[in-house]
């Protein structure tokens, strides 16, 4: 079985970083999606992702970070997006009132974005990252952890892009819930680590 290891992404390098990215799927979202002003493709350059991924993953330092690196023997694999809800701030600015459940509640933590890089994907890495989360939202004192995931179709594919949110199932076998199901396939799901709710 491989070894599965995963840090936040502050205590991995740069290059690690970015041989998941580089290679993940995410070379030109770089996990600006929720953060971005306006719309990703047309108010921000590649440039300008590029260089606040670099930031918000701070690396090589004491944090606070934006996700989690995972590694399988060693080899940098996969990205998780993780840290307070606060800091996407289109969560806040969408129409979509499912992505601000409870505004009021504080001390929750998003999980926004998966990213496996080429080669690692169909061995269950997107579980590991997802469980990651938890051990990770406790250590940091996270009171609810919250993932917007989509619910694969019966009998149906799904495109890397698609996923890129996480899988349902992946959420439920790391602990969360479901909270709400605002469209036939998105749900909303929280993992309650502690704390009033």
């Amino acid at each position: 079985m491989p070894d599965f290891t995963w840090c936040p992404a502050n205590e991995a390098t740069i290059e690690d970083v970015e041989t998941i990215f580089d290679a993940g799927g995410a070379r030109t979202c770089r996990c600006q999606g929720l953060k971005v002003a306006g719309w990703i493709w047309r108010d921000s350059t590649q440039e300008q992702r590029d260089a606040a991924l670099v930031e918000q993953a701070a690396c090589g330092t004491s944090g606070p970070t934006s996700g989690l690196v995972g590694y399988v023997d060693g080899e940098p694999a996969g990205w998780v997006a993780v840290e307070p809800r606060e800091n996407y701030p289109k969560i806040w600015s969408r129409r979509q009132p499912w992505m601000r459940r409870d505004p009021e509640l504080e001390g929750v933590w998003s999980v926004t974005c998966f990213v496996v890089r080429k080669g690692f994907r169909r061995q269950g890495l997107m579980y590991e990252l997802a469980a990651a989360t938890v051990e990770y939202g406790r250590q940091r004192g996270a009171r609810v952890l919250e993932g917007y995931p989509t619910e694969q179709p019966a009998g149906k594919a799904v495109i890397w892009d698609e996923a890129s949110v996480g899988m349902l199932q992946v959420f439920l076998d790391a602990g969360y819930e479901v909270v709400a199901s605002p469209t036939l396939r998105r749900r909303v799901v929280r993992h309650r680590l502690g704390g009033p709710t």
